[in-house]
């Protein structure tokens, strides 16, 4: 949902309208529960959550309601949080701000919302949140808890101990997968997000990037290129393109005829040679047992079409049980191969139409055909356009960043390494989505510098700021 709501304020929806809309929801649900004239107890946290109930204090007037804040008004942490606070506070509501959980008093009202904690947390319950959710259970008021239970994970309906024992549940745009399994009445209430927000990537899409202050080197990636031969570019600028999204590591297997060509395009590669000017089915088993111990494969930048090397391409993907995109040459192939690998194809149209699948100009037919393709194929695919289309066969994403200036040849080679890194650490349509959305962006940043006569090392120089969410 915070993805969401950042995309949303890129469409123009700013969370503060979606906050309103949110606490008029939860103002309704309120007077569902109760009468007019009714004593209302909201329990409000600092974030999000507890904002959309100080916007429903204002809509609350035929009530009679106290807000209980749990903790600083200070420490608040939003801004539109806090400025609905403000408005409370300017219109002199009956507000408590509980600083010492011992002095928690709930007294004794017909309803109690709680709006303590959003979709986004996890774990136990701290202080003083602990004691406020033993106050509510303990009380003979109907409960109203805004978005999700406090104490509740929304994605798995677990509560790791104490957690509040509602009965209603206002959330907001979708249903929220854990709440399924609550012993409570759950209303979805429509808020205003445009369905453009869940479909076109945006600045939202990056925050399902994480990087824990206590990893080690590896955990975010080690991607192995296989590729070159014919060409030596395009599979450096795919490992570096892995390196700039943030793994860890990324190796090239190329021929050794090319080896040091493509080595010397950065220290920062670790390149593997293996015998002759090409990929043939000889050297499949030697880069499976390499592929094994990697946590993503990028196969095809700099293949080439020889016959021998697509053989190679079908006897290596037939064998392998990773994960995998697939790019370039080494596409045409898929179709015909059986495999317990998970693929994430990149395709151009071209190359889609060489797959067997089908295109068009407009780009939401466009997405219907690639969504039913992907389907047949039991693939994830990224098919490249002015609206890159992202599909696994039932989800779809449509991209709308870059430019005519990437048409320049390696910026899909940058995209299929970034989406290589993204694979190792997220799911195959999420990082297909943000790939797209962050090499687009890598470009609209390029484009913005030089205004024309892009190359693809312009893209990779700015691929870290794109997925950062940077405007430069």
């Amino acid at each position: 949902m915070a993805a969401v709501d950042l995309n949303a304020e890129a469409l123009g929806v700013p969370r503060k309208q979606l906050m309103e809309s949110s606490g008029n929801a939860v103002a309704r649900a309120c007077r569902d529960l109760a009468e007019p004239g009714a004593s209302v107890a909201i329990v409000a946290g600092r974030g999000n959550n507890g904002g959309d109930a100080l916007v429903a204090a204002r809509f609350l007037k035929a009530y009679d309601v106290t807000v209980h804040l749990l903790g600083r008004p200070e420490t608040i942490s939003t801004d539109i949080a806090r400025e609905n606070w403000d408005a409370l506070v300017a219109g002199e509501a009956d507000r408590r701000t509980v600083t010492d959980s011992a002095a928690f008093d709930l007294g004794d009202p017909d309803l109690v919302v709680d709006a303590m904690l959003g979709t986004g947390v996890t774990g136990a319950l701290r202080e003083p949140e602990a004691t406020a959710a033993s106050a509510i259970n303990e009380s003979s008021a109907a409960v109203l808890a805004v978005d999700v239970p406090s104490g509740v994970d929304a994605d798995t309906g677990d509560a790791a101990g104490l957690a509040v024992d509602a009965d209603r549940v206002v959330t907001f745009h979708d249903d929220k997968p854990g709440l399924g399994d609550l012993d409570c009445e759950v209303v979805v209430a429509d808020i205003g997000i445009p369905e453009a927000a869940e479909l076109f990537t945006g600045p939202g899409d990056l925050l399902a990037l994480d990087r824990d202050a206590q990893s080690h080197k590896g955990d975010h990636g080690d991607v192995l290129v296989v590729g070159g031969g014919p060409y030596t570019g395009a599979p450096a600028l795919a490992a570096q393109s892995a390196l700039r999204a943030g793994a860890d590591l990324a190796r090239i297997a190329c021929p050794e005829a090319v080896s040091r060509e493509v080595q010397g395009y950065s220290e920062n590669l670790i390149v593997r040679g293996f015998s002759g000017d090409r990929l043939t089915p000889e050297h499949v088993p030697s880069l499976l047992d390499f592929a094994d111990d990697r946590d993503a494969v990028v196969f095809g930048p700099g293949l080439g079409d020889a016959d021998e090397s697509l053989d190679a391409v079908r006897e290596f993907l037939a064998a392998y049980d990773g994960t995998a995109v697939v790019d370039a040459d080494a596409l045409q192939v898929v179709p015909e191969v059986d495999t317990e690998a998970t693929l994430i194809c990149t395709p151009h149209q071209g190359e889609l139409a060489k797959m067997g699948g089908e295109t068009d100009a407009d780009w939401e037919t466009r997405s219907d055909l690639v969504r039913e393709f992907a389907a047949d194929l039991g693939h994830t695919l990224l098919v490249k356009g002015a609206y890159d289309v992202v599909s696994d066969g039932d989800a779809v994403r449509v991209n709308r960043t870059g430019n005519p200036g990437m048409t320049v040849g390696g910026t899909g080679d940058v995209l299929a390494g970034a989406t290589g890194a993204l694979a190792a650490v997220l799911p195959p349509l999420d990082a297909a989505a943000v790939a797209a959305y962050a090499n687009g962006r890598a470009g609209d940043l390029a484009a913005e510098a030089f205004g024309g006569g892009l190359v693809a090392t312009d893209l990779l120089e700015r691929l870290p700021a794109a997925l950062r969410g940077d405007d430069e």
